[in-house]
């Protein structure tokens, strides 16, 4: 659930200019972050690094904001993967700096990881990020009342959890129905029963008690819309887990948009929101679509 590339994956890339080349040569021989984090767009973007949200170890975040904005800009939230087990918020500066560029105020935090916490350790420290971004948005021309959370693998699980089960929200005074404008899932576990390349019972205790942890277990007609999007390729995270949930969603009354991309597996789906290599998947374009699509839930 880290960033990298295998083989498999390296040989659905479409060769199409010679700086595409370039690229793929590139990643062959290293890992993508560091790439794509040095292709980040800067230009009218404001980042603001290791700001407390809480006290103690990961608790901080970064800021990423569209300078010079017309009106207050969308705020989305965003929890990277890594099993529960690893990640580092500097991993996805391509992220911030891709959204930003587009017009959304992205807040990227840090949070605990097993085996220094267990569930739900990291889901306060979630919701937490998600306080502090709601109360200061508006500090770096951000509208909190435009507000969205986004993760991918494990970081999808945390984002849509927090959607669904309103108790991680409600410790910040905060209400998915009410505050959350929708959520984009990103090849994440919502089903753990078809999770086997993490130690899920360290993490989130005996079989009997991941209900409490699986996001597909906490729909309601109350949840947020969201995008839920997969590679079909995917052999990290079994990608019927987005369909699965977007089944629930939909049974319950919920808007749903799910999508699985043909030839696209569980890296390449995140890498794909880095300029260079956009088009290797359209999630980023949908998702900001998304995001334009529902921000005025909030008026």
């Amino acid at each position: 659930m880290s960033i990298g590339r295998s083989r498999r994956q390296q040989r659905y890339i479409t060769v199409r200019s010679p700086a595409t080349l370039m690229v793929v040569v590139l990643l062959h021989f290293c890992s993508a972050a560091p790439l794509l984090n040095a292709l980040a767009p800067r230009d009218g973007i404001a980042r603001t690094r290791d700001i407390a949200y809480a006290s103690g170890l990961r608790h901080t975040l970064d800021v990423y904001a569209p300078r010079a904005a017309a009106a207050p800009a969308p705020v989305l939230v965003f929890f990277y993967g890594g099993g529960w087990t690893s990640g580092s918020k500097e991993t996805y500066r391509f992220v911030g700096a891709a959204l930003a560029a587009r017009g959304v105020l992205v807040v990227i935090p840090d949070y605990r990881l097993y085996p220094a916490v267990h569930f739900p350790a990291f889901m306060n420290d979630a919701a937490a990020a998600v306080g502090w971004a709601y109360a200061n948005a508006a500090r770096f021309g951000g509208d909190a009342h435009r507000l969205f959370l986004m993760g991918h693998s494990a970081g999808g699980q945390i984002a849509v959890l927090l959607a669904l089960d309103p108790g991680y929200l409600q410790s910040v005074d905060l209400s998915s129905g009410r505050d959350i404008c929708g959520v984009v899932g990103l090849a994440a576990p919502y089903d753990f029963q078809t999770v086997g390349s993490a130690d899920m019972t360290g993490i989130f205790g005996p079989k009997q008690e991941w209900s409490r942890a699986q996001p597909i277990d906490h729909v309601t007609a109350r949840a947020p819309p969201m995008l839920l999007l997969a590679g079909r390729d995917d052999r990290t995270i079994d990608p019927h887990n987005t369909l699965q949930l977007a089944a629930r969603l939909r049974a319950a009354g919920v808007s749903v948009r799910d999508e699985l991309y043909p030839d696209v597996g569980h890296l390449t789906l995140i890498e794909a929101f880095g300029s260079p290599l956009v088009f290797l998947a359209p999630a980023r374009e949908a998702s900001l679509q998304f995001v334009a699509a529902h921000a005025a839930c909030g008026g």
